[in-house]
């Protein structure tokens, strides 16, 4: 008697760095980009939440499958730092960083065949060395900053700005594994 197939499952998502990440865990997925309007103003776990939501019934689901979304900002306090439209953005959201603490936080949200829907929310602090003007133009020139959420990749050049991390080093990344394991346990079942 042959096992059924797995479920394919959809990554509501175009990020490099979330399918380098399921791609790492041998994760079989397929993409389905949306084009919501990210929220990007409001209590900064509640805006993380709705916008994986979004996006994850924007992607729909088709007989079957199971649809991640995903979202990821960081937040200092109720302020949320997006991803910066230019240079001078990029380079005024690292000065007000600097030396800081500040909290990634993703909202995950999984629709399941039928309708169900399970979500949840990663958060980890960081800690940003006090950055001079030399290593934000530095950091600046690289452009790594283009598209990222607080203006900075962790992955590459960005970790050169941060003195510590509390929590899951992927959710600043872009994917909180831990927690959608915690959401989905039978995930790396699937794995290859």
């Amino acid at each position: 008697m042959s096992v059924p197939p797995a479920p394919p499952i959809v990554l509501a998502s175009v990020s490099p760095q979330r399918r380098a990440i399921l791609e790492q865990l041998g994760v079989p997925f397929v993409e389905r980009p949306t084009d919501i309007v990210e929220e990007d103003a409001g209590e900064p776990e509640a805006v993380a939440a709705g916008n994986a939501l979004s996006k994850a019934r924007a992607a729909g689901a088709n007989e079957g499958e199971i649809v991640l979304g995903v979202d990821t900002l960081v937040a200092t306090e109720l302020e949320i730092w997006g991803k910066p439209p230019s240079a001078d953005a990029a380079a005024a959201t690292l000065r007000h960083l600097s030396g800081r603490t500040h909290v990634v936080v993703s909202g995950v949200a999984v629709l399941r065949p039928g309708g169900g829907v399970q979500a949840a929310i990663a958060s980890t602090r960081v800690t940003f060395r006090t950055l001079d003007d030399d290593l934000v133009e530095w950091y600046v020139a690289s452009r790594e900053w283009e598209g990222r959420a607080g203006g900075y990749a962790i992955q590459g050049r960005g970790a050169a700005l941060v003195q510590r991390i509390d929590g899951d080093y992927l959710n600043v990344v872009g994917l909180p594994v831990a927690t959608i394991i915690d959401l989905w346990p039978g995930l790396l079942d699937l794995a290859a």
